[in-house]
């Protein structure tokens, strides 16, 4: 009966779970020496955190110190080239910006912390006394094995699975108190493999395009307040999922590597000249967050407007660029690719006061030179007929195509002129007031066509008013010396800028359609469409024609669902609208026709058919709102700025952000460090110009 019982009652013992854990290596002589990974500590906050290293990373840390290299200062480059590691100082340093040094770890015994529930790793030297007291209880398969921390605190391991780190009660006698006396005990793990931590993966050794990216105003770039270096990482660490989706057959035919993203910071250079000091002398003692708030940032952009401090950001930025490209050469010196420039907010503006004043070669110069000239014989030829045609003068285009006048040229037409082309005086009148009209409006011809009526101080380079007062005022930039940049860029990216409205405010009134950068071929000026700081360029340019910017495709491939329903019920409502209208025209008619003979009754509904298929027609077809991204879009004629494509392309709000647009206002102006749209028009613009395309083009894109 005994053992009946004794059966009985094991079998109503519920099943022992299985271990959650990894399994540990059997007692018995079967040791396992430890995989170690190398960490690094970062504090934020005045709070420490402990970041692994990536796989690849870490193989060379190891490697790096199983050699013996740690007594000696080896340096080994991580997380893509950005940090360098002095493996004997155990240090982790910036290698292209400022930023505090972390300490360094080569990790195999990790304890969970009071706070957060994250494992934190012993230091080395007590790991190795774990890792010792581990290998001789698995090997003799004695345990209970209990160790003092240099902190004085107990560790026990009591079987492979379960190893505990007792904290020491805050009193007089702790060394005298037992283990189980002193409170609740941590878990102690062996190896990386046993702690919930993800290792980051690896970014490809290959570099195929570097691109600077400059700040707006203020320390703080978005909504968090973080610095600028952190948001670029944001928007590198979107760029590498991105490849990993989008440029998957690139990838695997090793084609592409990565774009390399590294921030430019103006910012603390321009505040340690002293200012801060003297605006801190004049500044009220009230609400003293708010104005130091406003010290700090948005005084940034009346120290830019002001010629002293003006040229003291433009030298930081060249010179900071020039800084970093120099020493990405030395040290990528195998590197072959192109290098662009982004700018966020007045970042952006910085850029393209830079950009304006740089130097083409004499040669790019020649070549620019014949293909305006080239331009101007033909295209402009072609813009005079037009106004020929708006003056009702259409009769004389024969005239001033045989004297290849171009728009330039005809600007610069005095009446003798027109009266030696044989240009009667009625004709004559209507020309000169054009040209005079065009002339009090102060258009600004950017990198107008140079010509031999140019006097020589009116370099090409610099924007200049084409009027009869001062053509030498330049109107495009603060007066300041513009350093030039020792490689020219391939593209530009502005994020949420303002340099339309900059240009507005200088007395920009438009942008000459011939106008390219000097150095810079491409330009693409992105924002969000509740972005309070964004404006467009392309109206600058075309400002005859309403169009709206691209509309940047989704990154998964469509349009917004919310945005395609929103389509969908203004285009519904319009063909109700109309089918409405059109049902009570006809009724209408019908009540106000005249009687006719019954004869005649077929001939009247066939012309009645016609006459209201006619009227009809018109509103047929809805008057549909001018979508960005329709198949038209591309044959609007913006100039050749960014080289005949569209400049303005603008994001797609989020479901959320449509409810409110003043809510979500300034997220707008901060959303693109981690946007990935954003970040795809970058890559599939910079791949673009190696040859590279995406695995399948989005919905919507060019």
């Amino acid at each position: 009966r005994r053992s009946r019982r004794s059966r009985s009652m094991s079998a109503q013992e519920p099943p022992r779970p299985p271990p959650a854990e990894p399994p540990e290596p059997d007692p018995g002589g079967r040791y396992e020496a430890v995989v170690p990974h190398w960490f690094y500590c970062k504090v934020t906050d005045s709070r420490e955190r402990w970041v692994p290293f990536s796989a690849q990373d870490s193989e060379r840390l190891e490697e790096a110190h199983g050699a013996g290299k740690d007594r000696e200062d080896v340096v080994v480059p991580t997380s893509g080239g950005r940090y360098d590691v002095h493996l004997k100082q155990r240090q982790r340093v910036a290698v292209y910006w400022q930023e505090e040094v972390s300490e360094v770890r080569r990790c195999t015994w990790f304890y969970k912390g009071d706070k957060d529930n994250k494992y934190i790793p012993y230091s080395e030297s007590f790991s190795e006394e774990l890792e010792e007291a581990y290998m001789i209880a698995v090997t003799l398969d004695e345990w209970k094995k209990k160790l003092e921390s240099p902190s004085r605190e107990v560790i026990i391991l009591h079987n492979p699975k379960l190893m505990v780190h007792y904290h020491p009660v805050a009193s007089s006698d702790d060394w005298v108190s037992t283990p189980t006396e002193q409170g609740r005990p941590r878990t102690v793990k062996r190896g990386v493999e046993n702690i919930a931590v993800e290792i980051p993966n690896g970014e490809p050794l290959q570099i195929d395009h570097l691109v600077f990216v400059v700040h707006g105003i203020g320390p703080a770039c978005d909504i968090r307040f973080r610095s600028i270096v952190q948001c670029v990482n944001d928007f590198r660490n979107v760029s590498l999922s991105m490849l990993q989706a989008h440029f998957r057959k690139a990838q695997e035919q090793q084609q592409v590597g990565r774009v390399e993203f590294l921030p430019v910071n103006w910012h603390s250079s321009l505040h340690s000249t002293g200012v801060d000091v003297d605006l801190e002398r004049i500044t009220l003692p009230s609400i003293n967050r708010l104005r130091h708030f406003i010290n700090d940032t948005i005084l940034d952009v009346f120290f830019y407007n002001s010629s002293t401090y003006c040229q003291t950001i433009v030298d930081t930025v060249a010179s900071e660029m020039n800084r970093l490209h120099q020493l990405f050469m030395q040290r990528n010196p195998l590197f072959k690719g192109g290098v662009s420039i982004a700018g966020h907010s007045l970042g952006s503006l910085i850029l393209f006061d830079l950009l304006t004043n740089q130097k083409a070669d004499p040669e790019e110069e020649e070549h620019s030179a014949q293909g305006s000239m080239t331009t101007s014989s033909n295209g402009g030829i072609e813009e005079v007929k037009e106004i020929l045609k708006k003056l009702e003068l259409s009769e004389y285009c024969d005239v001033f195509e045989k004297e290849k006048m171009d728009r330039q040229a005809l600007s610069l037409c005095t009446e003798n002129n027109l009266k030696e082309m044989g240009i009667p005086l009625g004709p004559r009148m209507k020309i000169l007031h054009y040209i005079s009209s065009k002339a009090d409006t102060q258009v600004c011809f950017l990198h107008s066509l140079c010509s031999s009526h140019h006097t020589p101080s009116l370099s090409h380079k610099d924007p200049f008013l084409v009027s009869g007062t001062n053509p030498n005022l330049p109107l495009s930039q603060v007066s300041a010396n513009y350093p030039q940049l020792n490689y020219k860029p391939t593209i530009f990216f502005a994020f949420g800028s303002p340099i339309g409205m900059f240009l507005t405010v200088r007395g920009v009134k438009r942008i000459d359609p011939n106008y390219s950068l000097p150095t810079c071929k491409g330009f693409f000026n992105i924002f969000h469409p509740f972005d309070p700081v964004a404006y467009r360029i392309e109206p600058m340019i075309v400002p005859d024609l309403e169009f709206e910017p691209m509309l940047l495709p989704h990154h998964k491939g469509r349009k917004r669902m919310h945005l395609e329903l929103k389509e969908g019920l203004t285009r519904m409502s319009v063909d109700l609208k109309n089918n409405l209208l059109g049902s009570l025209r006809v009724a209408w008619q019908s009540f106000t026709r005249a009687p006719v003979p019954a004869l005649e009754a077929a001939s009247t509904d066939t012309e009645g058919e016609a006459e209201t298929g006619t009227e009809k027609q018109p509103d047929t077809k809805p008057e549909e709102p001018p979508a960005a991204g329709k198949e038209e879009a591309p044959l609007i004629n913006v100039g050749r700025l960014n080289g005949g494509n569209r400049i303005d392309y603008v994001l797609q709000e989020k479901p959320i952000e449509s409810f409110n647009e003043y809510l979500f206002a300034l997220q707008g102006h901060l959303c693109y460090w981690e946007s990935e749209d954003t970040v795809l028009l970058v890559l599939k613009e910079i791949y673009q110009t190696q040859g590279i395309t995406l695995d399948q083009p989005l919905q919507g894109s060019q």
